[in-house]
């Protein structure tokens, strides 16, 4: 573990009100901001030395301790979005995170394994160059023991005005109850539980990753804010059998320039008011021009 993490113990607190999960991690505070010359992830580089087509490494700046937290690099390209990396150059990515997810999901203290990405100065992304993150949770956390505990992902069902596009055993669709305008879900019809498990369509997922990304950065002519995650099977040896990997994909703006701010009242009612319509958001997202299915 890199010698410039604090030695503090993080553990999830719960808050006695909230019951909200918080890792508390001063050590973050001093990590650096976006470099004003050479870039830390182009080959050469303080994390990248030797030439790479995908790259993962320990987070130097983590959020919690013991190797939980990962970088992945997407390309040596400083300036290339993810989607420019076209099927191929995307399904290297998707691997990687599969070879990641299998390594960290076999350790003993991992219990589910997070692979993310926030995109933009408006996410809180330090880095310009294309880069995701992992982290190996000791347990599972909230969100995704609520899905796999009450939620139901069909993507079968999905109504056709909300459908997007369709890849391989993929299907792109925006939620009918969306918490941003233009958020997408992505997910194979059958039910693959991880990005490991040999019934995920990695090729599919490569494609509908390329065509949901180069969609939504055509949506307003210009480099789209977002966040993605993908929610996978718990590596904790429990028995999950309704685990079904899929992505959740929110784009921060609601129309060009704009961002869509979750404020006082969604935050302090657990509830969502969306500006835009969903099925119009999926007509003007079908509209756009995107990787089509052979």
């Amino acid at each position: 573990m890199s010698h410039l993490v604090s030695h503090e113990l993080r553990r999830p607190r719960i808050d006695d009100l909230t019951r909200t999960t918080t890792y508390v991690v001063g050590s973050r505070q001093s990590r650096p901001n976006r470099p004003s010359t050479d870039c830390p992830f182009c080959v050469g580089g303080l994390e990248a030395p030797e030439p790479y087509d995908v790259r993962w490494f320990v987070n130097r700046w983590p959020s919690m301790d013991d190797d939980r937290c990962e970088v992945v690099l997407y390309t040596p390209e400083h300036d290339a979005p993810l989607w420019s990396l076209g099927v191929d150059g995307a399904r290297r990515v998707v691997d990687l995170w599969a070879h990641r997810t299998a390594a960290l999901g076999a350790r003993d203290d991992v219990g589910y394994v997070l692979v993310f990405e926030n995109r933009g100065d408006e996410v809180g992304a330090t880095i310009p160059h294309p880069h995701g993150q992992i982290y190996a949770f000791a347990d599972v956390p909230p969100v995704p023991l609520r899905e796999l505990v009450d939620g139901v992902l069909a993507p079968d069902q999905v109504p056709d005005e909300l459908v997007v596009a369709e890849h391989g055993d993929w299907r792109t669709w925006v939620p009918s109850a969306p918490t941003w305008p233009y958020e997408l879900r992505l997910a194979p019809r059958r039910q693959a539980p991880d990005l490991v498990d040999e019934s995920c369509d990695r090729d599919g997922l490569a494609a509908a990753l390329v065509d949901a990304l180069a969609r939504i950065d055509q949506l307003f002519d210009a480099p789209m804010p977002y966040m993605m995650w993908v929610h996978q099977r718990p590596t904790d040896g429990g028995n999950w059998p309704g685990a079904r990997v899929h992505l959740h994909l929110c784009p921060l703006y609601r129309s060009p320039g704009v961002q869509r701010y979750v404020a006082a009242a969604e935050q302090g009612g657990g509830v969502n008011f969306d500006p835009v319509v969903p099925a119009e958001a999926a007509a003007q997202l079908r509209d756009l021009a995107g990787i089509t299915t052979p």
